[in-house]
């Protein structure tokens, strides 16, 4: 007599219950990575919003620093802003200046930035122009302005001027608040010298 010889296998329901079991731990990793991949596109966009806000803090810190005649710009100023004469102050809403390539003589090449309704504005054309340069998504505070120190002519004034800009607020992506706060000092490159 022979010898049958069985070989053992899964069965039907051995194999729907493993292939059961793949399915669920499949799903799950399926919803932890598209979460994780939903999480991180938000960070890159909140990244993305913030970069523009450091840009937007550097421009307005290189133009000041390569800038002289600063005049700080408070509440009641009225347009156009001039920059005669000089003036500082502890807590202003803007700041008015020469530009690098700018002449004293010439009102129309000053460049102004200015905190307005939760934006920062520009100009470059003395005032007769203003464009917005922070995002919509970025709203500033009360807070947020500039301090302008020894901006005055420098008879009987030794201090070189300062220019510190405080940014605070909210930035507001996808129904989501993310306060900020951001702040820099710039002096300025020009010696301011002492008549002789």
């Amino acid at each position: 007599m022979s010898k049958v010889s069985q070989k053992s296998g899964f069965t039907i329901i051995e194999t729907m219950i493993s292939i059961s079991l793949f399915l669920v731990v499949i799903m799950f990793g399926m919803n932890s990575l598209l979460s994780a991949n939903v999480v991180h596109q938000k960070s890159q966009d909140m990244r993305s919003i913030l970069d523009n806000l450091s840009f937007i803090l550097e421009d307005m810190g290189r133009n000041i620093r390569t800038g002289y005649n600063y005049r700080c710009l408070i509440s009641g100023d009225t347009l156009p802003f001039s920059v005669s004469p000089r003036r500082s102050c502890a807590e202003g809403l803007g700041i008015a200046l020469e530009s690098a390539t700018g002449l004293t003589s010439d009102d129309a090449d000053q460049w102004i930035y200015y905190m307005s309704a939760g934006k920062i504005y520009k100009s470059t054309s003395g005032g007769a122009s203003y464009f917005q340069l922070n995002p919509d998504e970025i709203v500033l505070d009360a807070v947020s302005g500039f301090s302008i120190l020894g901006a005055e002519a420098p008879t009987g004034n030794s201090q070189q001027p300062l220019v510190t800009i405080r940014l605070s607020g909210k930035i507001t992506y996808k129904n989501v608040e993310s306060p900020f706060s951001l702040q820099t000092s710039v002096s300025q490159r020009l010696v301011d010298v002492l008549p002789q």
